[in-house]
Parts: structure tokens; C-alpha cells; sequence
């Protein structure tokens, strides 16, 4: 199998059952690809590993024009097909609006009428000047025609702290508001939605940290300070030690919602000053209802530190986007990476004193960094010589041709389909090769007279990685 673009991390062992009961009714999945991030549609599964991926750095994409300046975001790129053109809309810095044609190479937009932190492209929308739409951060909403000039509307503010993400799933209508608050451990996550960008729900707290993040958090401050190739913090006080999340990115993608907390370790106070040093670690979870998550990856990074004398930005903090781009076979992480976090001394005391910037700091902190993930990448079930075998829940057939993402290269991939006696009607050849598409062809049967039909699936690998399958 070709590894050469992602770091993994198993989550389980190496040979499990799942032992989850079969749901009452046949699910019904559409054309939706189907991941492995959960158990959803896993009746059993032997010889299997479930492997989280991280994706592949690519450095820095868009630079702060000034050095006393740090550019940061929590947006994405949103393509508008109309000027085509990408569109981000960054802070820090006083170009706010950044516009790429490729979303590799990026110049200043028009200025901006009114500071704008988080932005999507409403392609429903039928109201022109309204096609843009954000959140204000306790400043309440507003919306553009062309993400440059802003008009506040009349809806109610949700509250908020100082951060937030937000993104739309254009499929369902739904806009998806994370917010920072208070919960059990310190920063938490709470989120808000909307399906007409007017009326909000606000569902409170989804996500907070806990006892094991404590636990691992402490390791990882240990670990970081032994690492002469990370970036040491500048305040250590074991008395502070604490693991809360600063902000977390959340979206909905193929019939799942994904998050991407960021998880601030804190590692000492910053003197007169009201906040604290550390450094973050991005992880990886994911829901079915916005509300009960799931780590992922035995709460390792899915994005971390990059190493001392690497030329990267991303030392210390890594703040994630609200969403991924999905850039043809791939899923474009556009990300904030900065090399410190505690820069100045502050002189005098809080609030009447001043930041003075610690001498010696390179004055180029921070960066927009891209990072690059295959197509559904997230998590896969490996096999190896040995053959694997995954059987689904049962679903009703959609209809359509199969299709499966795989890294078949040194092995073999075989798809069976049963159907409510359990028994064989389709049998497909075998699958080799890599690819993010790969139409399933049979040599026994076929999907033609199934469709609505109920069936289960059952999958045998061997020497192989495979991400996703879908009907369409």
C-alpha cells in the first residue's frame, strides 16, 4: 500500500469483532459515501485495523504582508462560481478579503466595509446581495453579495466568546455555528444552527474536555519539553497544567459531522497577565446528532507541531479552518499556524499595562498553512497478508453503480452482496490498484435488480486499505 502522504495511528487492535446489534430497519444511505469513522453500518468486522490519517503539510500559503502583523483564520475558502474566484477572509492583518484562483496563490481582495472573522458562499440563496452570509462574534449576523461589503441584518446575537467557526452544509440547508464558552474544564464548545440564517437554535454545550484529556495532556507537556526539536514554551508552571479547547471547527460531511478541536495545552502564566503560555494539538471527532461525539485516533493529533529548523509556522499554535475544501481527489485543509504564543512581556498590570514584543523572536509569526488529505482519508480499515473482513448492517440498495476507495496496490479487495436470507447473489471481481473511484465491476450477479431492495455487504480484504464505498 502506498503510504508515502499520511501518518497513521491504529485505533484498535489488530483482529476485532464489533459485536453491535443490527438495526431494526434497513438503513437508508442514498448516495452518501459511507467512512469508517463510526460503527454505524458495522454488524461485524475480523482482521480489520482502523487507521486515522493525518494530512500532508504543505507550508504556508498565504504570509502576512507586514511582520508586525500576524495573520491568523478561522474561515474557509468559499468558491464563487460567478467570479471564480476562492474567497478567505483572515484577521490580524488589515487585508481581510484574500481571493486565489487555484487556492495556491493568493492576493489581497477589495477591502472590506466591516471586520469579517468566518464567511460562507450560500449557493441557495435567491436573494443576490445575500449570498454571503457570517456570524459577528456577539456583534450578531450580516450578509454581502460579494464577501467585500457587508450589511448587518436583524437577528438576535448568539453568544460567544472570543472565537467561533462556522460552515454550511449546502445539501441539508443547514448552517453550523460553533461557539466558545465556558464548560467543566474551561474553554469549551457550544453550537448554534440555522436553516434560514434568521432563526437560531442554540443547543448549549457539545464538547468540553475531560479527566483523560488531563491525563494525556500532562504526557504531552512532558513529552514536548524533553523534544530538543520541539518548540519550548516560554512559561512553565506545573501548577497550571490543564488540557480545555480553544475552538473547534465542525462540518458535515458524506451523512456524518466531523470536528476538529483544538486542544490548548496550557503550560505556565504569562506574568501580570491574565492568560497563560502553552501550545495546541488538533484532534479528530466526529457525531451523528451534533451533540455526542467520538474521538478519534486514541486522541492523538490529527494535526500537530511541526519540528524546530523545518521552515514551518506551525511551532506552537495551530488553530484548525471551520471545514475542509474539497479540491478534486483531495481535502484541503487551510489552517493557521503560528510559531509562538506568549511573544511579549507585559509590562505593568493588567489592563492598564502594555505588551512589549520579547526580544530575540523571529518577526514572521505566523501563517495560513495548507494541508492535504486523500479524498474520504479520515480513517480506514487495513488488512494485511492476512485476509480481513468487514459485514454491513442492512441497507436498502439505492441504485446506481458501486464504487469503493481503496489502496489496493499489493493486495486485493472483493465485494459480496447478500441479501435478507443471507444469501450470495452478487460477487464482484477482485479490486487492485489505488483509487479514490474505483467502480466495482461483477463476475456473479449484479446490482440491477436490487435496487430498494434490503442487502448486507460484506467486504474481504487482503493487503489493502479501503476508505469509503458509495452508490451512485
Amino acid at each position: 500500500m502506498n503510504r508515502c502522504s499520511t501518518t497513521w495511528i491504529l485505533l484498535g487492535i489488530s483482529c476485532f469483532w464489533s459485536g453491535v446489534a443490527p438495526a431494526a430497519e434497513p438503513a437508508k444511505i442514498g448516495s452518501f459515501r459511507q467512512l469508517f469513522l463510526d460503527d454505524h453500518l458495522v454488524a461485524k468486522m475480523t482482521g480489520l485495523r482502523r487507521v486515522m490519517h493525518r494530512p500532508h503539510k504543505r507550508g504556508a500559503v498565504i504570509r502576512s504582508p507586514k511582520l508586525d502583523q500576524t495573520i491568523q483564520t478561522r474561515s474557509v475558502p468559499q468558491w464563487d462560481p460567478v467570479a471564480k474566484l476562492y474567497k478567505l477572509w483572515v484577521i490580524g492583518i488589515d487585508q481581510q478579503l484574500w481571493e486565489s484562483r487555484d487556492g495556491l496563490h493568493w492576493v489581497p481582495g477589495p477591502p472590506s466595509n466591516m471586520k469579517i472573522m468566518l464567511a460562507v458562499y450560500d449557493r441557495n440563496e435567491p436573494d443576490l446581495s445575500r449570498r454571503y452570509k457570517a456570524p459577528l462574534l456577539n456583534r450578531g449576523f450580516a450578509v454581502s453579495p460579494d464577501g467585500a461589503k457587508w450589511t448587518r441584518v436583524d437577528v438576535d446575537k448568539v453568544p460567544s466568546s472570543d472565537e467561533g467557526n462556522f460552515s454550511f452544509d449546502p445539501d441539508h440547508g443547514l448552517f453550523i455555528h460553533t461557539i466558545k464558552r465556558r464548560g467543566p474544564f474551561g474553554r469549551s464548545v457550544a453550537v448554534a444552527t440555522s436553516r434560514d440564517f434568521k432563526t437560531w437554535n442554540d443547543h448549549g454545550l457539545i464538547f468540553h474536555a475531560d479527566e483523560r484529556d488531563q491525563e494525556l495532556g500532562a504526557e504531552n507537556i512532558i513529552a514536548r519539553l524533553a523534544d530538543p526539536t520541539l518548540r519550548r514554551p516560554f512559561h512553565i508552571d506545573k501548577k497550571v497544567w490543564r488540557v480545555d479547547v480553544y475552538n473547534m471547527g465542525t462540518f458535515f460531511y458524506e451523512g456524518i459531522y466531523i470536528g476538529m478541536p483544538a486542544m490548548f495545552h496550557s503550560t505556565g502564566p504569562v506574568p501580570n497577565y491574565p492568560n497563560t503560555d502553552g501550545f495546541h494539538l488538533v484532534q479528530l471527532v466526529t457525531s451523528r446528532d451534533l451533540k455526542n461525539w467520538k474521538r478519534l485516533g486514541d486522541r492523538q493529533p490529527f494535526i500537530g507541531p511541526s519540528r524546530l529548523k523545518s521552515g514551518a509556522y506551525d511551532l506552537v499554535q495551530i488553530l484548525p479552518p471551520s471545514a475542509p475544501v474539497e479540491h478534486g481527489d483531495e481535502l484541503w485543509f487551510y489552517y493557521t499556524g503560528l510559531k509562538y504564543r506568549a511573544s511579549f512581556i507585559y509590562v505593568g498590570r493588567y489592563p492598564n499595562g502594555k505588551h512589549v514584543t520579547k526580544p530575540g523572536l523571529e518577526p514572521d509569526r505566523g501563517a495560513i498553512c495548507l494541508a492535504v488529505l486523500r479524498r474520504d482519508g479520515f480513517v480506514s480499515l487495513d488488512a494485511g497478508e492476512k485476509s480481513g473482513q468487514l459485514v454491513t448492517r442492512a441497507m436498502v440498495l439505492p441504485g446506481g453503480k458501486m464504487h469503493v476507495n481503496a489502496d489496493a496496490v499489493d493486495g486485493e479487495l472483493r465485494v459480496e452482496v447478500l441479501n435478507a436470507e443471507d444469501k450470495v447473489v452478487a460477487v464482484s471481481e477482485n479490486v487492485s490498484g489505488d483509487s479514490v473511484r474505483k467502480e466495482i465491476r461483477w463476475k456473479r450477479g449484479g446490482l440491477a435488480q436490487l435496487k430498494g431492495q434490503a442487502v448486507t455487504l460484506r467486504f474481504t480484504l487482503r493487503n489493502a486499505r479501503f476508505y469509503s464505498y458509495w452508490f451512485k
